[in-house]
């Protein structure tokens, strides 16, 4: 008998462990920036990204460049979660996992600069590969459906639970709706078949998400109770509904406008006693036509306004085939709506105190509202005194300049240009304008001088997107990208 040297590694077996290895190792590399058995690199590790953003940054191995590299970072407003730093030679590898919020371009720019820094290899927000399950509460009306149609194909977001009243549930979704589907576009296909659960069957219908958009018909006081009981499932509760509006701890954001009154939410799950859920809403879709125009003059200090808005039927759930009788018609009157554009605005202009938002004072608005009409689209006339009186010029470039914290993080469904500025007498229209951005964003006219106020201009707004489901899921997609909402 001879006996021969057998080498284990080229059996078929471990040829195909050795491939499978390497794919797991590349994979890593690519979805959490980990380095794994390299030649010329040292073993980085981090385990899966979290957090708001995962940064890794290959330099050379020189004094002081974790200090430059974190100076940067610091100067930014972040807070690091989590670090790991390796040499090898002359070269490093270093990995920063973000806290609440990803990098502006600006400060990753400023990172690249840094003498020694080699390449700027990985930048991610929190990792988007497996989306978050959604449910929708009131998924059989018009703000629900719209959501529905919104959330179709979204890079972060999947609808696999709906909810609505006992008489839908067991139903599919294509039957509980039937003929009363509102959207231009078709019910998507992968929700038709999606079984209806009851609503109030919190626990069950909780168990199956990771977060909730909530845009149930009930009294004010049902929604309350029910959206805190969903929350206290630890299930975020993202609302378009009125009724925590003016809850102190539960933020009411534009997050171009007011994104730092989400940190509110560590005193309202305080006193909800949660860990991870929590309630927050966006404002009312009347403010969106003019809120974000006075948020861009900010510095012009506006102190008194006056508003006209003329607002669409889908505000009130319906079409002209449901509302008939608003064909040449127009109503001086929408209950609650004078209240909440007067109102809402100055508590999205407040500050955080004491885990609570307290409103501003300023500016004092007054209006009228009245429905029109007109399909979707919220317009807005607006009459303003400013303390600090500007001129056209620097009015119009407030507002073609200005953008948030979406715009920053480059979030999913965030508008480009949040503010356009038409030049045409006759601009904005609901017609032409109503679906700039998506119906994101805010198109704006007739900007002129007035014989008693300032300076007067026409707002518009597509009231169900922006002003409803839209502003609602890039309310979730802030809150996802600064950690707030996570999967389960």
């Amino acid at each position: 008998m001879i006996t021969i040297p057998h080498l284990g590694a080229s059996t078929e077996e471990s040829e195909e462990n050795c491939a499978e290895m390497a794919v797991d190792q590349l994979m890593n590399y690519l979805e959490n920036g980990n380095i794994v058995n390299s030649v010329n690199y040292p073993n980085c590790d981090l385990g899966e990204a979290s957090g708001a953003a995962r940064i890794t940054v290959h330099h050379k191995n020189l004094p002081n460049m974790i200090g430059q590299l974190t100076a940067i970072l610091a100067a930014d407003g972040h807070n690091i979660s989590n670090m790991l730093n390796k040499s090898k030679g002359e070269w490093a590898y270093s990995m920063f996992d973000m806290e609440k919020k990803a990098p502006t371009e600006e400060t990753i720019k400023k990172m690249e600069q840094i003498d020694g820094v080699f390449v700027f290899v990985y930048y991610r927000r929190e990792k988007m590969s497996e989306k978050l399950r959604v449910g929708i509460l009131g998924a059989t009306g018009m703000v629900g459906q719209r959501f529905i149609s919104l959330l179709e194909n979204h890079p972060w977001f999947e609808v696999v639970t709906v909810a609505a009243s006992p008489r839908s549930a067991g139903k599919t979704y294509e039957e509980a709706v039937g003929g009363r589907w509102k959207m231009d576009t078709p019910m998507p296909e992968g929700v038709k078949n999606l079984v209806v659960m009851n609503v109030n069957e919190v626990e069950k219908v909780a168990a199956t998400v990771d977060f909730v958009f909530s845009a149930v018909d009930m009294s004010k006081e049902e929604i309350k109770k029910i959206e805190e009981e969903y929350a206290k499932t630890e299930t975020p509760v993202v609302s378009n509904n009125s009724a925590h509006r003016w809850t102190p701890d539960v933020p009411m954001v534009v997050p171009e406008i007011n994104p730092e009154h989400f940190d509110v939410i560590e005193s309202q799950k305080k006193r909800l006693g949660t860990t991870r859920g929590f309630i927050a809403v966006k404002p009312n879709c009347s403010i969106q036509s003019y809120a974000p125009v006075l948020t861009a003059w900010k510095e012009f200090e506006p102190y008194e306004v006056v508003a006209t808005t003329y607002q669409a039927i889908s505000g009130a759930g319906k079409t002209f085939k449901d509302w008939p009788e608003m064909v040449g018609n127009i109503i001086p009157y929408i209950g609650g709506e004078e209240e909440k554009s007067e109102k809402e605005p100055l508590r999205i202009w407040g500050k955080v105190e004491d885990g609570v938002i307290k409103p501003a004072t300023e500016p004092v608005i007054t209006c009228q509202c009245i429905r029109v009409p007109v399909l979707n689209g919220h317009t807005a006339a607006v009459f303003v005194k400013f303390r600090k009186n500007p001129t056209k010029e620097q009015l119009i470039k407030a507002l073609v300049e200005f953008k948030g914290l979406p715009q920053e993080l480059e979030l999913p469904s965030a508008p480009k240009q949040f503010i356009q500025y038409l030049e045409e007498d006759n601009r904005p229209q609901v017609t032409e304008d109503v679906n700039f951005e998506h119906g994101m964003g805010v198109s704006v006219g007739r900007l002129r001088e007035d014989t008693v106020y300032d300076w007067k201009f026409v707002g518009l707004s597509h009231n169900t997107v922006r002003g409803a489901a839209g502003g609602a899921v890039l309310c979730a997609e802030t809150l996802k990208a600064k950690g707030y909402i996570q999967a389960k």
